[in-house]
């Protein structure tokens, strides 16, 4: 069996995307979504109406509809500052009590799970960068030692 072109009905087989496009075009740059073009025609000059009758419903208590109103107009929140004492950290041996303090404020509901590990992710980055600039100052050290 060949490959050409007359076995696989005409197709291009092998690399068929121009090199440095491995995804081929994609979708358009602000293309939309038929299901979304549909509801929006649906929804075109009725709008203000919907709102209005789900303002209504909310202000007769029906939770709901207050629930929708909220999210859109005050959307929830992503994150959030958190003050955090914790010691100083200047070698890779304090990020221990540092993490020790994160499970602390963890676990007395100072800050939330997710932000302990924002904040975790925050000091392993730290850790990351006082390793480095240590190894790199010991290669200096014994490169200097060997004469180079």
């Amino acid at each position: 069996m060949t490959s050409d072109a007359s076995n696989n009905g005409g197709k291009t087989r092998g690399k068929p995307f121009e090199p440095g496009n491995p995804g081929g075009p994609g979708r358009p740059s602000g293309s939309r979504n038929k299901a979304t073009l549909a509801l929006d025609a649906l929804a075109d000059g009725e709008g203000e109406t919907i709102l209005q009758k789900q303002l209504e419903k909310a202000k007769e208590g029906d939770a709901k509809a207050a629930e929708l109103i909220l999210s859109r107009i005050w959307p929830a929140r992503k994150s959030r500052a958190i003050n955090l004492e914790l010691p100083p950290v200047n070698a890779p041996a304090d990020i221990v009590p540092a993490l020790g303090r994160i499970a602390d404020a963890v676990a007395g509901g100072e800050i939330t799970p997710e932000e302990g590990a924002a904040v975790a992710a925050v000091l392993e980055g730290k850790r990351k960068a006082i390793e480095t600039v240590e190894v790199l100052a010991r290669i200096e050290a014994l490169e200097k030692g060997r004469g180079r």
